[in-house]
């Protein structure tokens, strides 16, 4: 899978509203075939970063991602909201679901 991790440093004046801001581009990338998660969590430490964690099936289905219209309109329509350009990590990882903590294993 295609695992990649962003973080979205957002103007203070949105910080509140991101979450129906990027509602569109969100539920459309959740449609497409190849998605497998694209999630926002809100940092503890910084009310204005969000990071968003997303993977897709494999490159074919990130490639899918990139060039859709969503994206496109995404594009044009997230930048103003935020204060800086999103920093990225992007990884294919050889496996197609999340792997249990081991660590931190749950006894039932």
């Amino acid at each position: 899978m295609i695992f990649i991790t962003a973080k979205f440093q957002v103007r203070p004046e949105y910080a509140d509203t991101w979450p129906e801001i990027s509602a569109e581009f969100t539920e459309a990338t959740r449609a497409e075939p190849g998605c497998l998660w694209f999630d926002w969590s809100r940092s503890l430490d910084d009310s204005t970063e969000y990071v968003l964690v997303e993977a897709f099936r494999d490159g074919d289905a990130g490639a899918a991602h990139v060039q859709s219209q969503h994206f496109k309109d995404a594009q044009q329509s997230l930048p103003p909201h935020l204060a800086e350009t999103p920093r990225i990590i992007n990884f294919a990882v050889p496996q197609d679901d999340w792997s249990e903590l081991g660590e931190l294993a749950v006894r039932r």
